[in-house]
């Protein structure tokens, strides 16, 4: 298959890819965004902490530094646009020796440097009357009320979303195999189509460098951070208020204890490096290190109560900066090494992105109007009286498929209708199997629902894509497609 010329190809829809999309979607621009996963976010984007940094926590001196602030203000507009769960929640982080408090003056001074207000030392009575249930020990602390949570997963997707309703082609199971510039522009190829283009921004994540390699452009190394992530049981909920941090390390923000927008608690990450970057097992030793950290921050923290664990690998490279700015070859434009702050930053990412492509020559005529998307239902956050008149209006919403988390059967296809194609992708649009029961009660009818929807066999349908199918087909049955 090939297209005409168009004016960008992003690479990965991860939430640097969808947030880059999304920003050129407000100009006048021919853009494909391309993924290999099944649906976007499969990546690193849905296996981490959902924080939105205060910007306090980096200094001027990096890249990532410079961006961390001016992302975190641009996320309250792009919530507004978009539906997305965020909060700001605030955040403490705390001192337990003596030894971390020039840790907490370094914090200070970076809000002072970046002048952002309301960061504060506070005393370990103000910290005990905000976190009753933090622990005795702690001594000093530092408080910004800008941190916020988010999910992260639903962001990639409102913003792929948005995206697309402004002319941007969103194309899922399409890993770029080969690159090639011909002097004018590049073709970018797929195992279904090829694709010709001005500019190729390379957010490939994890595969940034097998990117860059194809372009004919080397110079950096992606080297894999496993971070592990464990779920709490909502009846937990409230047992913190703010995010709590411990005192930074040079390669860590460490262990954080994390009240999710959507009510549990969260514990993690871990910071380990691995050669395999596609490692995202947990580990009987990396539960033990965050909850033996964990609980040195808050000492009622208990095993028992996990309902889920997952992990995902960071892409880091030397220096551990951020590594975006134009190569040696002609419109390529690499976007690399997006650890954290990257999920914070990604809003400021696309405009930094976006002025290099001016720079470059690309012509930035913003359009007139854009197409806004219609907020996804969450029928649990509902009044009783929004939810008798939506179930009057629609019986779908009668049908409650996740018990756990009160998701209903059109909240369901409404998910499938905006682009789910797989069991993961229905969790992460509505919750279906993110509460104790981790699917246990909606996981046949979520399969049943994505079946009759897609028009395919129940045995066709995935967990995450190609290789994660769910159902076997009867010893008797047809075969339903080639699965190789």
């Amino acid at each position: 298959m090939s297209n005409s010329l168009q004016d960008v190809v992003v690479v990965g829809a991860g939430i640097i890819g969808a947030a880059i999309a999304h920003e050129l979607s407000r100009y006048d621009l021919s853009v494909t965004l391309l993924d290999g996963e099944a649906e976007a976010g499969f990546g690193t984007s849905k296996a981490n902490s959902g924080i939105i940094h205060g910007g306090h926590h980096t200094d001027t001196e990096s890249l990532k530094g410079r961006l961390e602030w001016q992302g975190n203000q641009l996320w309250d507009s792009l919530c507004d646009e978009l539906g997305f769960g965020f909060a700001r929640v605030g955040e403490l982080t705390v001192a337990l020796t003596e030894a971390d408090l020039p840790a907490l003056d370094r914090l200070i001074e970076n809000a002072e440097e970046k002048d952002i207000s309301g960061v504060k030392l506070w005393s370990r009575d103000q910290i005990r009357a905000a976190e009753p249930q933090i622990t005795r020990g702690v001594i000093a602390g530092v408080f910004s009320p800008h941190t916020a949570v988010v999910n992260p997963y639903e962001a990639v997707f409102g913003l792929v979303e948005a995206a697309v309703a402004n002319t941007v082609t969103f194309m899922a199971n399409s890993p770029v195999t080969d690159l090639h510039h011909d002097g004018n522009s590049w073709t970018v190829t797929t195992p279904d189509l090829t694709l010709g283009c001005r500019f190729v921004i390379n957010a490939a994540g994890l595969g940034a460098s097998t990117i860059a390699n194809m372009a004919g452009v080397d110079g950096f190394e992606i080297r894999g951070r496993k971070g592990e992530e464990y779920l709490l049981d909502k009846r937990l909920r409230h047992l913190v208020r703010h995010i709590i941090y411990p005192c930074p390390t040079p390669v860590s923000k460490g262990t954080l204890v994390i009240p999710t927008y959507d009510g549990t608690i969260m514990l993690g990450p871990t910071a380990d490096d691995v050669s395999d970057l596609s490692d995202t097992t947990t580990t009987t030793v990396g539960e033990s290190n965050v909850f033996n950290d964990a609980r040195r921050l808050v000492p009622s923290l208990s095993e028992r109560d996990i309902i889920a664990q997952f992990a995902g690998t960071r892409a880091t490279i030397e220096g551990d900066d951020f590594l975006i700015g134009p190569t040696d070859a002609p419109g390529f434009i690499n976007v690399a090494g997006i650890q954290s702050p990257g999920l914070t930053a990604a809003p400021a990412i696309a405009r930094y992105v976006t002025d290099l492509l001016q720079e470059a020559g690309l012509e930035m005529d913003p359009k007139p109007s854009l197409n806004p998307i219609e907020r996804p239902v969450h029928f649990a956050s509902l009044t009783t009286d929004e939810q008798r008149t939506l179930a009057d209006a629609d019986e779908r919403y009668r049908h409650v498929v996740c018990r756990c988390e009160f998701v209903t059967e059109g909240e369901v296809c409404d998910a499938i209708e905006r682009g789910a194609t797989t069991v993961d992708g229905l969790k992460f649009r509505t919750r279906a199997g993110m509460g104790r029961c981790q699917g246990g009660f909606c996981a046949t009818r979520c399969i049943e629902l994505l079946s009759a929807d897609l028009g395919i066999e129940m045995s066709e349908v995935t967990k995450r894509g190609p290789g994660s199918w769910l159902v076997l087909d009867r010893p008797d049955a047809e075969p339903t497609k080639d699965r190789s």
